[in-house]
């Protein structure tokens, strides 16, 4: 596996935010198998990424200060399910956007969808509320969720997301992330196009 060596502390931020080429070298033992375990399948399928390990992100406000220290935007990852709890889709998006459901609903011909469980979080993603991520498919060995994304985002280099724990996030470029790494998991990705103000699609 790659050694890596933080480049240290950032720059204005608190001590504990360090950031890492590839895996964080400090702290292993108190990671969590899931993250662990997204460590090792980007090292396993040789893809470049960045690691900023930091204290837990919950708000978008808290997402966007650690996104400016890993030089990458700020998304949304949303977990969805439709009405009869059957389906389960994963969704990426720009995090300045409303999310209307109708519209995503009507591009995928399904029922009417609304935010999945917890439970059901954690049993296909190895995730919790706040660390949605499509780093979590890795995880889905049945292929349970679909992974979506909007088309805002194909302009997009530098993607960040969480590695399933929302005290890292990880950097990763959107071209490795769609063509490299999601394949590797056995999913595939869905873009959509959403509305900009919430209203309907030109």
């Amino acid at each position: 596996m790659r050694k890596t060596k933080p480049h240290g502390i950032l720059n204005n931020m608190d001590s504990q935010i360090k950031l890492y080429n590839g895996r964080p070298t400090e702290n292993n033992d108190r990671r969590t198998p899931a993250e662990t375990e997204v460590y090792d399948f980007l090292d396993r399928i040789g893809v470049e990424y960045r690691t900023l390990c930091h204290p837990a992100a919950f708000t978008m406000e808290e997402c966007e200060a650690v996104r400016k220290a890993i030089g990458a935007p700020v998304f949304k990852n949303l977990f969805l399910t439709n009405r009869q709890q059957t389906d389960y889709y994963l969704l990426m998006m720009p995090a300045d956007k409303p999310f209307k459901t109708k519209y995503l609903s009507s591009q995928l011909d399904c029922a009417r969808l609304s935010f999945a469980s917890a439970e059901a979080m954690a049993e296909f993603l190895h995730i919790s509320p706040g660390a949605v991520s499509p780093l979590g498919l890795i995880h889905d060995k049945g292929r349970r969720v679909r992974l979506i994304a909007d088309r805002d985002l194909a302009a997009t280099d530098l993607y960040a997301c969480h590695p399933c724990v929302n005290t890292a996030s990880i950097a990763i470029t959107l071209g490795d992330l769609l063509e490299r790494v999601i394949p590797a998991t056995g999913h595939d990705c869905t873009w959509v196009s959403l509305p900009a103000d919430g209203g309907e699609s030109a």
